[in-house]
């Protein structure tokens, strides 16, 4: 079980959405609108929006949500055309990154010795990675040893004090919607790559240091499936994406895991 000092963590993942400042204004009176009133003793809550916005989310006076970044890059400044460093991240108010996502795996050829660096960067910087761990659908049915390589690949070199300060989320890319949306995973699925999870942290860090690390599920996360995939296998928090544009659909999870702590 966590101890009471580590909060549950449910983390939106905007993706390339609200797409003017007008659009994000609306959304952040939503989600004012859903907070207001309300204490999360149990839960702590991350908005991940797109660069674009992060000045805005950080001007916003809603100071019962976190602020993060869905990438970031691993210098802190110089000559790298398009990239976001820690530092800029860090100066407007981020403290989570999503490293190593699934879909920048798949459409921008992301690897785990890119997503390493990052992680060290985001580190070095005050940030705490969400490094996210999947596995498409023939690994799945081969039972490869994918998570595991992807784990210690971008965990390489991250030391026994630092490891505790990286959320892992368990993102099995055969379970997104725009993938397979008919294809859920079961809770003993979830369970399942729990458990591939905890091994490797003991195996390489203790099973003391081990409790301190949180796993969450990320994966078509949604209301009709929260309880099974999120809650009942036992994960610290969710990491969601199309279901948190919506302020009163991603408070309803938010509340649903706050209240099975």
């Amino acid at each position: 079980m966590l101890k009471k000092s580590m909060k549950k963590l449910v983390i939106a993942n905007l993706k390339m959405n609200l797409l003017s400042p007008a659009e994000r204004d609306l959304y952040l009176k939503g989600i004012d609108r859903v907070t207001a009133g309300k204490k999360f003793e149990n839960t702590e809550i991350i908005l991940c929006p797109p660069f674009v916005h992060l000045e805005g989310f950080k001007k916003w006076k809603n100071r019962k949500v976190a602020r993060g970044a869905q990438n970031v890059f691993w210098e802190d400044k110089g000559s790298f055309t398009g990239e976001i460093s820690p530092k800029m991240l860090k100066n407007f108010g981020c403290d989570y990154v999503i490293v190593g996502h699934s879909e920048r795996r798949k459409n921008i050829r992301e690897n785990d010795q890119d997503v390493n660096l990052k992680i060290m960067a985001a580190l070095k910087n005050g940030i705490k990675p969400i490094l996210c761990i999947s596995e498409d659908d023939n690994q799945k049915e081969t039972e490869s040893n994918a998570m595991m390589e992807q784990l210690q690949n971008c965990l390489n070199g991250i030391s026994d004090g630092k490891i505790e300060n990286i959320i892992i989320c368990y993102e099995p890319a055969w379970a997104i919607s725009s993938n397979n949306p008919d294809h859920l995973p079961t809770t003993n699925d979830v369970m399942s790559a729990r458990l591939v999870i905890k091994k490797f942290l003991v195996a390489n860090y203790g099973a003391k240091i081990a409790e301190k690390v949180r796993i969450i599920y990320g994966g078509s996360v949604a209301l009709g499936n929260v309880t099974n995939i999120c809650i009942n296998s036992g994960m610290d928090g969710a990491l969601i994406g199309k279901e948190s544009l919506t302020p009163g659909n991603f408070m309803k999870i938010v509340e649903m895991i706050e209240n099975n702590c």
